[in-house]
């Protein structure tokens, strides 16, 4: 199957009241997990690269989307590769070189003039890369009280961009949510938190968010698993606890695209049990 457009994704997924799960890859098993689980619920997803994750692998960008694109292409379900939390241009660049299709500018930790320059810049060197283009108005550390709708909207308009990011924080506000919505003209995503559980993710898909960034639930799946098989012996094969950290991780893909999908109302309990959180990445 080709390699799947992002902005057609989330696009059908709003007109069909759905949301599309994206989830942060670091290694091969996480991209093996990520299609694995979205073909077992037979669902669209994202595959996302930040680059945070790029730094890690000594500023290689080609090597981990290589893989992650033959994944996609290999896939039954549409899979898109996306470029996360970018602070560099010469890593932006790179991006419609590699088989992404949409990209988040992180400027937000700019003042705020500066952040709106910049991305604005961005999103037109987007578009003429035919590239969708998320940003976020203001740092995710300045939580949801920074979040005004009619600011939001303004930042938008300003700036051009596709999409736009909302720090909530790990307890999403529903009533912020939609007055968010009825201000924008545009996709809203968000993004998981450590403390965050899936019940919560649901009910941030109820009230109109069209993605759903997951990285802390993948962890927290991953290292759970790899702890549970290393404490049964002392083997040193890779593929033993690595099997068992990417089956754990499928599960969990499955898992929580059901949960954006089929969102529980409130006061119920969605899918199973949040682990014990793990620390935010960078």
């Amino acid at each position: 199957m080709p390699l799947a457009a992002a902005r057609a994704l989330i696009t059908a997924a709003a007109v069909e009241h759905r949301t599309i799960a994206a989830f942060d890859a670091i290694t091969l098993e996480h991209v093996q997990a990520v299609v694995e689980g979205a073909e077992s619920v037979g669902a669209p997803v994202i595959i996302q690269v930040s680059e945070s994750v790029v730094q890690y692998d000594d500023g290689r960008l080609l090597p981990l989307a290589r893989a992650a694109a033959e994944a996609a292409r290999s896939a039954a379900v549409p899979v898109a590769l996306h470029l996360d939390k970018v602070r560099r241009t010469a890593l932006l660049a790179q991006a419609a070189h590699c088989g992404f299709s949409s990209i988040m500018y992180d400027a937000a930790r700019l003042p705020y003039g500066r952040n709106v320059a910049v991305t604005r810049d961005a999103a037109q060197w987007a578009h003429e890369q035919n590239l969708w283009i998320e940003a976020d108005a203001v740092p995710a550390t300045a939580g949801a009280a920074a979040c005004d709708p009619a600011a939001a909207r303004a930042f938008a308009a300003a700036t051009g961009v596709d999409a736009l990011t909302v720090p909530l924080g790990a307890r999403p506000d529903r009533g912020l949510l939609a007055r968010l919505r009825a201000a924008l003209d545009l996709p809203l995503v968000l993004r998981d938190t450590p403390g965050g559980s899936d019940h919560d993710l649901g009910l941030a898909a109820a009230e109109g968010i069209a993605k759903v960034t997951v990285g802390a639930g993948l962890d927290r799946a991953m290292t759970a698993a790899v702890r549970a098989r290393l404490a049964l012996d002392d083997s040193t094969d890779p593929r033993v606890y690595l099997r068992e950290g990417r089956r754990a991780m499928t599960a969990a893909v499955a898992r929580i695209v059901r949960t954006l999908n089929t969102p529980a109302a409130p006061g119920t309990s969605a899918g199973a049990p949040v682990n014990t959180p793990l620390p935010a990445r960078a």
